[in-house]
C-alpha cells in the first residue's frame, strides 16, 4: 500500500511539473499570434553602441549579456547581415549592442565613454522610411527562442511571397516586446563600417577573379587559333575563336554582376513597389507615406533598388 502511495505522489509531482512548464511556455509566448506587416517603423533614428562579430548567431547571447551588464536600462539591439540557411555559421556577420539615444535626443558623453571602455563602437542608424516588421512578447528568456523559431519563418514567407528586398534583419528589445524589423529602402545605411569594409574587399576579390578568368580565356583563345593555323588552313580556326571569346567575355560579365547568394539582400527576387503592399498604420493607407520623404519619387527609386540594393560604399565605388 505504501508503494502505491509513493508512486501516486511521484506521478502527481510529475504532472504538476509538466503543467508548470506548459504554463511557463504559454507565458513566454508559445501561442502568441505572429502578425507580419509592412509600413512605418517602430523606431526613429538611433545612436547605438555595438560590437561587430563573425561567427554563429547562437553565440550572440554573450555580447547581449555584456552590453546589458554595462547599462541594464537601455534597449538592446541586434543586426544580422547574412542568411544562416545559406551561409556557414562561422561566416555569419552580425552586430549586438545597446541603443544609446533615439530621435532628437543626444547620447551622454559619459555613456559613450563607458561603452567605449569595454570595446564597443558608436554608430548611428537613420529612421527607416518603410519596413517589414513583426513583434513578439518578451516576458522571459525563453521568449527569445520561441520568437526566433516562429517569427523568422513568418518574415521569410511574407518577403518571399511579395518578392521584396528586405534586409538586414534587426531585433530590438524594447520593454516587454521584441521588434523584428527589415528595412525596405536605404539598406546600406544599416551597414556598420566593418561590414562595409568586408563587402568592399569581397567585391574587389570577385572583380579580380572575374578579370583573371577573362584574361585566361582570351589567352586560351589566341593559343588555340595559332595552333590551328599552323596545322591547317580550314575555316574551323575562325569558328573556334568566335565561339570561345564571347563565352569568356560573357562569363566575366556574369561574375562581375552577380552578388553574394548568401546575403539577406538576395531575398528580393524582383522587388515590388510600395503601392503593392498593404501598409499598416492609420487605416487609411497613408501611414507608410510620410509627406516629408518625397514618397512618390521614392517609389520609383525603390523599384530599382529592391532587385539589387547596393550599399552606400558600393555607390561610392561606382562613382570612382
Amino acid at each position: 500500500m505504501a508503494d502505491w502511495v509513493l508512486l501516486g505522489l511521484i506521478g502527481a509531482l510529475l504532472v504538476l511539473l509538466l503543467l508548470t512548464l506548459f504554463g511557463f511556455a504559454i507565458y513566454s509566448g508559445l501561442f502568441s499570434e505572429v502578425v507580419v506587416s509592412a509600413g512605418s517603423p517602430p523606431i526613429r533614428n538611433i545612436t547605438l553602441a555595438y560590437k561587430f562579430k563573425v561567427g554563429p548567431y547562437g553565440e550572440c547571447g554573450k555580447v547581449f549579456m555584456e552590453s546589458c551588464s554595462i547599462s541594464p536600462k537601455l534597449c538592446s539591439i541586434g543586426v544580422y547581415y547574412d542568411n544562416p540557411h545559406t551561409v556557414p555559421p562561422e561566416k555569419c556577420r552580425y552586430i549586438v549592442g545597446c541603443i544609446l539615444s533615439e530621435g532628437e535626443e543626444k547620447p551622454s558623453e559619459e555613456l559613450i565613454r563607458l561603452f567605449q571602455k569595454f570595446g564597443f563602437k558608436i554608430f548611428s542608424f537613420p529612421a527607416p522610411s518603410h519596413v517589414v516588421m513583426a513583434t513578439f512578447p518578451f516576458t522571459t528568456p525563453f521568449s527569445i527562442q520561441l520568437a526566433v523559431n516562429r517569427v523568422y519563418p513568418a518574415l521569410d514567407t511574407y518577403i518571399k511571397e511579395r518578392k521584396l528586398c528586405a534586409h538586414p534583419r534587426l531585433e530590438i528589445y524594447k520593454g516587454d516586446r521584441i521588434y523584428f524589423v527589415c528595412p525596405l529602402a536605404r539598406q546600406g545605411d544599416f551597414y556598420v563600417p566593418e561590414m562595409k569594409e568586408m563587402e568592399r574587399k569581397s567585391r574587389v576579390a570577385e572583380a579580380d577573379d572575374a578579370q583573371t578568368d577573362i584574361t585566361g580565356a582570351d589567352t586560351l583563345s589566341e593559343t588555340s587559333s595559332i595552333s590551328l593555323e599552323a596545322t591547317t588552313d580550314s575555316r574551323e580556326t575562325s569558328v573556334a575563336t568566335s565561339i570561345l571569346s564571347p563565352f569568356a567575355a560573357g562569363r566575366g560579365r556574369d561574375e562581375l554582376d552577380n552578388r553574394s547568394e548568401h546575403s539577406y539582400s538576395e531575398s528580393g527576387a524582383s522587388g515590388s513597389s510600395f503601392e503593392e503592399l498593404d501598409l499598416e498604420g492609420n487605416g487609411d493607407g497613408s501611414a507608410g507615406q510620410p509627406s516629408d520623404l518625397g514618397y512618390a519619387e521614392e517609389q520609383e527609386t525603390t523599384k530599382a533598388k529592391w532587385a539589387k540594393e547596393p550599399t552606400a560604399l558600393e555607390k561610392e565605388r561606382g562613382e570612382e
